[in-house]
């Protein structure tokens, strides 16, 4: 019996699931101890002078020690718990008879006095149950001191203030409530839930303030505004962590619902004066936001000096914004956004500078994908040209090629301004590194792979900029197609110089732009033969330029120069095929006369492949070239005399190729197999129904060789010495025997291959037993199954079923000993020659 898993997988297994419950149950008794801890702390719990360091927001709270008691012994105080727990019942049993009972009696002066009574009781008592060490019931009746607070503002201004408005009472209230509350947790020390209660009814004053005066937008930003100061305030100085910890969530919570009433107020704006007051309000929620990262730990410092930078920004721009087109705002923020940089300089905490560092970089990146959709439009614009082939220069120009009404292009000007102004930018950082490094030094520790990212991004962004430039001037078409050509070779030529100095990731960068700017102008230019020509001859110099540039010796590891050679070699085979293509488009050929011209590329890939042998490029040359081939085969297809030439003419491509040793074992069989497919497909064009008059003596010399070549070396295989001689014929008269009514065909057809498979068995040579059974199946089952099926049809409808149940139990039941023999079988096959 086997072990499913085998017996170590399965050990190994449960070894590692015992060690996971062991750290499991070590989590768990932590936790349990900490629990009890809490639950019981001791008469006299000292502050250790450690717990100061967990005073910061988000701290690990300190644990104090604990020391389970003794069995079979109570906890001190534990008799006097339980009697008030009673008594706290039985009290709230006579509040709730006197509630159902009396207070119907009773005006409303009268509920408040009760309730003012029951509320003094619930403050006082947990004073004294603190000292006796009751902290749980302590904890319970504080909050139901808090909870009956509320009752008595309600019932103040039930009783005192009812003209008050409710908006400005519940303002008023909520402050003196936030105070009271604040000072009780002061008072009580020990009681956890007031203080962080008071901060978070401390949210509430200033916006129902607001509420209530009929404030607008502004008003609200102020209020929103100034209540996050005051949760900064108290996140940097408040008492406990807990208290910290909601002063921080209520600081960032209002903190950005008033920012981004001010960035909406902002960005509306129409006039300078109008964008006075929420840049007013941005620069206070930078002030807040700094003064909170300076003191804050690093996480909360880096995200409080990005948000004081981008408020910043957004108040600056806001101002020179106001009153211009909305299209052009985007370079005016890019330039405050680079302009933040220079805060660098001031002294300010490391996070808090890279914070800022940061926003400045959001700024940019913003920018950059606001404009990124022109270029993008303007690469994948031509795409529509496919449907349009040498339609005619289109109406508009280039706006009408892409396909894009002119406003479009009108509204958004500013985008190309936008890219080169971004790759200006980051142009100069990578020109002037050094004293980048040097101002950014204690806030940044910049690195050469930063810079040399920064070279590639200027690079995209500026090629960006000028690609989208023709169709935002409103270029003509030819104007246009000479633009985006001449952008084309000069990404090529700045690719070259990149990758020959090591820049690699600028050089990658460049090429990659440079081969989408070919695409897209290869695109553009299918719109008129008279620019196809000149576009894709250009193309085919320039990338066989790169590729020889680029040319590194085969004993030199420059991965980068090699890879980028052999994508610049592949881009010209794709122009020159492109230029064969529309050369026979031009002289009028329909596409299967059109497809032998294709093979002419790869004519020349071949003889490049030779002529590059020890070369990196040549695989790729190679490879490439085989592409038109596909080209032309699936051209030729409709018409099967073309079809069959244009095989031959790749077999003869292929047996050039095989004559090179390294290329002999792929290229030969290659060529084998498309003479035999090219010469099958002349035989069914030619109308010949008996294929074998053809193929026979064609099948005979090859057999007689393969015994020569097998004599002379009895290594050599089986297939290569009669694979090609018995497939010229046993395929072609396969096929002529599936669609032959008549017996005589399949009878002899089924005789030879029987004849061809037991000689293969008795010679143990793989190709004839191979052949042969696979040919006797398949002529098999041409002849067997009209019979089957009628056998079938005349059985009964279950019985198929029912034999499939019976075949499948059988091989299930015997599965083991079925695999061993198959084993065995591919065994023996596998050792014939």
């Amino acid at each position: 019996m086997e072990h499913v898993p085998p017996p170590a997988e399965e050990l190994a297994l449960l070894d590692r699931e015992l060690a996971r419950l062991d750290a499991r149950r070590s989590q768990l008794l932590i936790r349990r101890d900490w629990l009890l801890s809490v639950l019981m702390p001791p008469a006299t719990p000292p502050m250790p002078p450690l717990a100061a360091r967990y005073a910061a927001p988000f701290g690990p709270p300190p644990q104090a020690p604990f020391t389970a008691p003794a069995a079979g012994t109570a906890p001190g105080g534990g008799a006097q718990n339980v009697l008030l727990t009673l008594g706290g019942l039985l009290l709230a049993v006579a509040a709730i008879a006197f509630t159902l009972v009396s207070w119907g009696h009773m005006g409303i002066a009268g509920r408040s006095a009760v309730l003012c009574a029951v509320t003094l009781a619930a403050l006082a008592a947990p004073a004294v149950l603190l000292r006796r060490g009751l902290s749980a019931t302590a904890e319970s009746l504080g909050a139901l001191a808090c909870l009956l607070m509320v009752l008595d503002a309600y019932a103040l201004h039930q009783v005192a203030v009812p003209q008050a408005g409710a908006a400005g009472f519940a303002a008023a209230s909520s402050a003196v409530l936030a105070a009271l509350w604040g000072g009780y947790g002061l008072w009580l020390g020990r009681l956890r839930l007031p203080l962080p209660l008071a901060v978070v009814t401390a949210q509430l004053p200033l916006v129902l303030w607001a509420w209530s005066a009929g404030a607008d937008a502004s008003g609200f930003g102020w209020a929103l505004l100034g209540t996050a100061a005051l949760d900064c305030a108290l996140a940097v100085r408040g008492r406990g962590v807990v208290v910290r910890m909601t002063a921080c969530a209520g600081a960032w919570t209002t903190g950005l619902l008033g920012l981004l009433v001010a960035l909406t107020q902002s960005v509306a704006a129409r006039s300078v004066p109008e964008a006075m007051n929420p840049a007013a309000l941005l620069l206070a929620g930078a002030a807040i936001a700094l003064f909170g990262a300076w003191r804050a730990p690093r996480g909360l410092a880096v995200a409080g000096g990005a948000l004081a930078g981008l408020c910043a920004v957004a108040a600056v721009g806001g101002v020179l914004c106001a009153g211009i087109d909305r299209g052009w705002s985007v370079p005016v923020y890019l330039l405050c956004g680079a302009a933040l940089l220079a805060a660098l300089r001031a002294p300010l905490p490391q996070p808090v500078g890279r914070g800022l560092g940061w926003a400045a970089a959001g700024v940019g990146a913003a920018a950059v994908l606001a404009a990124a959709p022109l270029a993008g439009l303007s690469l994948l614009g031509p795409v529509s040209r496919l449907a349009q082939v040498w339609s005619g220069a289109p109406e508009g120009g280039v706006r009408g090629a892409l396909g894009v009404a002119a406003s479009a292009w009108t509204a958004a000007a500013a985008a190309p301004v936008t890219l080169l102004l971004g790759a200006a930018l980051l142009g100069a950082g990578y020109r002037w590194w050094d004293r980048l490094v040097r101002v950014a030094g204690p806030v940044f520790r910049p690195g050469p792979a930063l810079r040399g990212t920064a070279g590639a991004v200027a690079s995209a962004l500026c090629w960006a900029g000028l690609v989208s430039l023709p169709a935002v001037l409103g270029f003509s078409y030819p104007a246009a197609v000479a633009a985006q050509s001449v952008l084309a070779a000069v990404a090529f030529a700045a690719a070259v110089g990149y990758l020959r100095r090591g820049a690699g990731s600028a050089g990658w960068t460049v090429l990659v732009c440079g081969l989408a700017g070919a695409v897209s102008v290869g695109f553009l230019s299918l719109a008129q033969e008279s620019a196809t020509y000149p576009v894709f001859a250009m193309l085919l110099v320039v990338l066989g330029a790169v590729a020889v540039l680029l040319d590194a010796p085969a004993d030199r590891a420059v991965h980068a120069l090699r890879a980028a050679q052999a994508v610049s070699a592949c881009g010209a085979v794709v122009c020159a095929t492109v230029l064969v293509r529309a050369a026979g488009a031009s002289l009028g050929l329909a596409g299967h006369q059109a497809a032998p011209l294709l093979l002419a590329v790869t004519a020349v890939t071949v003889l490049l492949g030779a002529r590059l042998r020890n070369r990196p490029v040549a695989p790729a040359v190679e490879l490439a070239g085989a592409v038109p081939a596909v080209l032309a085969v699936l051209m030729a297809v409709p018409d099967r005399p073309f079809l069959a030439l244009v095989l031959a003419l790749c077999g003869v491509l292929a047996a050039g190729t095989a004559v090179r040793a390294e290329r002999r074992p792929a290229a030969g069989y290659l060529a084998t197999a498309l003479f035999v497919l090219a010469a099958w497909v002349r035989l069914t064009a030619s109308g010949v129904s008996a294929p074998e008059a053809y193929t026979l003596p064609v099948t005979v010399p090859a057999l007689v060789v393969g015994v020569l070549r097998r004599r002379r070396d009895p290594s050599a295989s089986s297939w290569t010495a009669y694979g090609a001689g018995l497939a010229a014929t046993l395929v072609p008269s396969l096929a002529a025997a599936w669609f032959d009514p008549d017996w005589p065909r399949p009878l002899l057809l089924g005789a030879a291959a029987l004849v061809i498979t037991l000689a293969g068995a008795r010679l143990r040579l793989q190709a004839l037993l191979l052949l042969g059974g696979a040919v006797l199946a398949l002529d098999a089952v041409h002849e067997l199954a009209p019979y089957v099926a009628q056998a079938v049809g005349a059985l009964p409808r279950w019985l198929p079923l029912a034999l499939a149940g019976v075949l499948l139990l059988a091989v299930g039941a015997t599965y083991e000993q079925r695999l061993r023999d198959a084993r065995r079988l591919k065994e023996s096959v596998g050792r014939m020659r």
